[in-house]
């Protein structure tokens, strides 16, 4: 008997709740039901954050680090990218600090990717839409069309490692803690950066020292992103396959705890042991074992 050729299996969350709630001895029956199942979903995904790295939320990102003046330069970066759309960009500064006349909020400039648009740290608050910005160090003014989303940085989790790019050759820098970070005297004192500290906010940043002393230099680091939202019964879960007899069993064991108290126990051991299953799977293969001690950990 000929197999069917196809690969592209895969479940939709309105097929992943009907799953669950069958393993509840149930059957999924109104909108609150499914509006439930998602809620609970989302709750997993948080979870599995917590539980530890899922590899495929891994991301690369590139930033290139903004100096303004030999005393000035940007320090503190956003985990991912905040980007503004202005009137005009070409007479800003890279490094400078815009200000919004209506709203006060201020903000860096790292980069200029287009005549319309800036790349810009964590605002102090929200830019009104149409307010005019000006530039601390260069007085130009431009209109901003609205204030810079975050979501793309709310939804970076950590930061793994982290290099400095220069003339195509790429150092490893080091993460520090926030005690560490704290503890340096000047940190503005201007360098080829070494360390990074991650402050692990709702809206996270990446502090690196010593400050940039060029606006050339590349800072390249792999983040671990959110698993994305369960919103629609017509989405795929962003999971990969190998990870869709945890999720099921997760979500029925979420749902039992409402809905079918008396297969809790039961439903639990059963994630538990998919989990492991998964988990176990999603690694580096070929990756040799190498426990390397910080200085932190000899310190007594």
């Amino acid at each position: 008997m000929a197999t069917s050729g196809s690969v592209d299996f895969n479940l939709n969350m309105a097929e992943i709740t009907e799953e669950a709630f069958e393993r509840c001895g149930l059957e999924l029956r109104t909108g609150y039901d499914s509006k439930m199942a998602r809620r609970s979903l989302n709750l997993l995904f948080a979870e599995w954050a917590n539980r530890g790295l899922n590899l495929w939320t891994v991301e690369q990102v590139t930033q290139t680090v903004a100096q303004l003046s030999s005393t000035s330069a940007v320090t503190s970066y956003p985990l991912g990218v905040i980007t503004a759309t202005v009137g005009a960009s070409t007479n800003l500064s890279v490094g400078e600090t815009i200000t919004g006349g209506t709203s006060g909020v201020t903000a860096s400039v790292i980069t200029k990717p287009s005549s319309t648009t800036i790349t810009v740290t964590i605002p102090s608050g929200t830019f009104t839409s149409g307010e005019t910005i000006t530039g601390s160090s260069s007085s130009a003014s431009t209109t901003i069309s609205a204030s810079p989303s975050l979501a793309d940085t709310q939804a970076s989790g950590d930061v793994l490692e982290a290099v400095i790019r220069r003339d195509s050759e790429d150092v490893a820098i080091t993460r520090i803690s926030r005690q560490d970070y704290l503890s340096i005297p000047k940190k503005t004192t201007q360098g080829r950066p070494t360390q990074f500290y991650v402050d692990r906010q709702i809206t996270p940043v990446l502090n690196i020292w010593p400050a940039p002393e060029n606006s050339t230099d590349q800072i390249i680091y792999y983040r671990v992103k959110k698993i994305e939202d369960a919103d629609a019964a017509v989405d795929n879960a962003d999971v990969p396959f190998r990870f869709l007899p945890c999720l099921i069993a997760g979500l029925a064991y979420y749902i039992s705890l409402k809905r079918s108290p008396e297969r809790v126990q039961l439903l639990k051991s059963v994630y538990e042991e998919e989990f492991e299953r998964a988990a176990t799977e999603d690694i580096d293969h070929g990756v040799p074992l190498r426990l390397v001690p910080t200085y932190q950990s000899l310190r007594v």
